[in-house]
């Protein structure tokens, strides 16, 4: 069965004016077009393509790979808005809409949104959605404490980031755990740092565990403070971007080194910033 919205491996099974018709092990069939089809024309070859609904509400597949697949996330900007709707660039010739009921605010062209990829099983179209919260399970949890996670963030709050982890649950990184820029659409790694009671993630973008702290974060600052003449101006007062600009940690683990430091008498904490001992 070819299915829409995802990758489809198919076997190249004859050629026609318009293009090449592939086909599943079941005889379904989709044509791609002359545009996206390589050379030579090999019977039997099998290709992987994705399939979508062209503008006549037909199967077609195509080469191009989209931004988005079914069922994930992703932020993608608007082309144009209409009177139905706002619609995507996701990569194929299509655009891809988000109609107005799916909209959490009236979209604008030219701004990106975080949406999610679904299919209507009534009219079998593929449409986005930007209240990507109702697709997030935090129910039934696949992550555990300290495992490393794929994010996306999809809002900013008072508290900090909220994320989309791994295309499945909701977290939240903390304002006190963010030491490098990001904003709402940004892709990165993080660690599930707490899973609370009731299900809410908190998110970590260092790894959870005692070597944050350790003996390797501690020579980072130590090496840092040698190769600057044994004073770097630097202190708890110092933003999380500056420390983490500096060192590469993050300020609540900068924190946690620099008492390690001293208490090893190997550093001197002055108004100014840290000096060797």
């Amino acid at each position: 069965m070819i299915e829409i919205g995802v990758y489809n491996k198919l076997k190249v099974l004859r050629e026609t004016s318009v293009g090449w018709y592939l086909g599943a092990e079941d005889g379904d069939d989709v044509l791609l077009p002359k545009k996206y089809c390589p050379q030579p024309f090999i019977p039997g070859e099998e290709m992987e393509v994705f399939v979508y609904l062209d503008k006549e509400e037909r199967k077609v597949a195509t080469t191009v790979r989209p931004k988005i697949l079914l069922n994930q996330f992703a932020s993608l900007k608007v082309s144009s808005v209409t009177r139905i709707g706002a619609f995507l660039d996701w990569g194929p010739e299509k655009d891809l809409l988000v109609p107005f009921r799916e909209q959490k605010q009236t979209m604008e062209e030219g701004n990106s949104y975080v949406v999610f990829l679904g299919l209507d099983k009534v009219t079998g179209r593929l449409y986005a959605s930007a209240k990507v919260e109702k697709f997030l399970d935090n129910e039934r949890l696949s992550v555990q404490n300290k495992e490393k996670v794929s994010l996306l963030v999809y809002k900013k709050t008072e508290l900090g980031f909220s994320v989309i982890i791994n295309n499945r649950h909701r977290g939240l990184i903390f304002n006190e755990d963010v030491f490098k820029d990001i904003r709402v659409g940004s892709s990165l790694e993080g660690y599930v740092k707490r899973i609370r009671p009731d299900g809410n993630i908190d998110i970590s973008l260092q790894a959870i565990g005692y070597n944050n702290y350790n003996m390797e974060n501690s020579e980072i600052i130590y090496l840092k403070l040698v190769e600057n003449n044994g004073f770097l101006p630097v202190t708890d007062k110092s933003s999380p971007e500056e420390i983490y600009a500096l060192f590469g940690i993050s300020k609540k683990a900068f924190k946690k080194s620099v008492g390690s430091l001293y208490k090893q008498q190997r550093i001197k904490i002055e108004e100014q910033g840290l000096r060797l001992a």
